[in-house]
């Protein structure tokens, strides 16, 4: 009986290494898969900015820091597993959809699980590949402070109508039967895009030069991952349709606007020159550039053009929904700084930090800096992981959390965020403030 049981045991061990086995060749399979489909398609693509943006990349499990490249580090790290490189990230290394120095190696990093979607994986893996290879096409990367005018209630309807309009000039363009059609509608609604922009920006000094910075960096990467995923037209026409509408619902688009306008903007423009991008500098005013390609004429009189044309694009719900959201927001600034100003806060200053978060969300809070709900921050001192708020100085300097409610030796509790400290560092509280500080041994 014992040997029947133990023959059993055996082939259930037998049949499980095989499972693991063929699930590990699916795993590899798949990344090679992809490895090949995208160095393929940027192969296809090289003149778009003549160069082959495929290089190092690596792709990494957020939960398990498991890596999976498509070429060795130069440190080891990496083991072979055929054609492709596996190992575990170092915990010092931020994770994030982003291109980071490691290894003594410039890599485009993207976080798993990849999009299910080909032309989702494919524009969201070149985007990296493109802030990968950036500085050498001359483009710095460039960290412009938060667009706060896009969190008050005169910058969002503004840009809300701007985007209806961008979105019906591309829908007149791409028609449901994928051929294209390039006509005075689809210049009208382009026009009028431009005007909502133009006016919005007259409300605010310094909103051109701040929203340029950021659509010089995201904008242009985002639409060089559009242009290299090969979409066809009735392809183009959806994402275009369902982006600007699931756009329209963000929580946020201080930091989200430039992944949808540079996209649509150079899509149409590249349907009359497929060469503009390489006219472009790192000090290039895109909306100017695009402004002056398509010759459009802009009007003195913003104000009174385009209170004639908001009936167009839907104004009046998206002025009510504004109205709205601005009532509820005065609750939620003094909410926040009553944590984050007003409470005795716990402060970390940044000494060398690398940070991680999610550009959809952040909420500016008056002149003291952003909100953001959800962010992660490694610096010399440790690793802030943040699941409930924190405010983000002005300068980036600092970051301020709600009070610490309990220290478990090198781990720091507060209200949604948790504190690992490195060894070389300590919290004490100042008995006459009772607030907080962090201390180098």
């Amino acid at each position: 009986m014992k040997k029947f049981t133990n023959t059993i045991c055996l082939v259930v061990l037998l049949m499980v290494l095989l499972s693991c086995s063929t699930l590990r060749n699916k795993e590899i399979n798949y990344y090679e898969n992809v490895f090949q489909e995208v160095m393929e398609i940027t192969q296809r693509h090289i003149d778009l900015w003549d160069v082959d943006l495929y290089g190092s990349i690596l792709l990494v499990d957020p939960q398990t820091k498991h890596i999976y490249a498509n070429e060795p580090d130069l440190f080891g790290v990496l083991g072979s597993d055929k054609t492709l490189y596996t190992g575990i990230l170092p915990d010092d290394v931020p994770i994030a959809n982003t291109a980071i120095e490691w290894s003594e190696k410039r890599w485009a990093m993207v976080m798993l699980p990849l999009p299910i979607d080909k032309y989702e994986r494919l524009t969201l893996i070149v985007h990296e590949l493109f802030h990968r290879e950036q500085a050498t096409l001359g483009f710095e990367a460039n960290n412009p402070e938060d667009n706060s005018q896009l969190a008050k209630k005169e910058g969002r309807v503004y840009l809300r109508l701007e985007m209806e309009a961008l979105k019906q000039s591309v829908l007149s363009l791409l028609s449901d039967d994928n051929s294209i059609q390039n006509d005075i509608e689809t210049n009208q609604h382009l026009t009028n895009a431009f005007l909502f922009r133009k006016y919005r920006q007259s409300l605010y000094p310094e909103a051109e030069y701040n929203e340029n910075l950021l659509e010089l960096n995201e904008g242009v990467a985002e639409w060089t991952g559009l242009m290299i995923s090969e979409r066809d037209n009735k392809q183009l026409r959806l994402y275009f349709e369902k982006g600007i509408s699931d756009f329209q619902n963000m929580p946020s688009f201080v930091r989200s606007f430039a992944y949808y306008t540079i996209p649509a903007y150079g899509y149409l423009l590249s349907q009359k020159d497929d060469s503009w991008n390489k006219n472009i500098t790192n000090t290039t005013n895109l909306i100017e550039y695009f402004i002056s390609a398509f010759a459009i004429n802009i009007p003195n009189d913003l104000q009174n053009t385009v209170e004639e044309i908001i009936d167009l694009y839907n104004g009046l719900s998206i002025i009510h929904e504004e109205s709205i959201r601005e009532a509820e927001n005065e609750a939620l600034i003094a909410h926040y700084k009553n944590i984050f100003i007003e409470s005795s806060p716990f402060e970390l200053h940044f000494v060398d930090m690398n940070i991680v978060f999610d550009p959809r969300n952040l909420f500016p809070l008056e002149d003291f800096g952003t909100v953001y709900p959800t962010i992660t921050v490694i610096d010399v001192w440790g690793t802030l992981t943040v699941e409930n708020g924190a405010l983000l100085s002005k300068l980036w300097d600092k970051i301020s959390l709600s009070t610490p409610i309990e220290i478990q030796g090198t781990t720091v509790l507060g209200d949604g965020w948790i504190l690992e400290l490195t060894d070389e560092y300590i919290i004490e509280k100042d008995e006459i403030s009772k607030k907080y500080h962090i201390y180098q041994l």
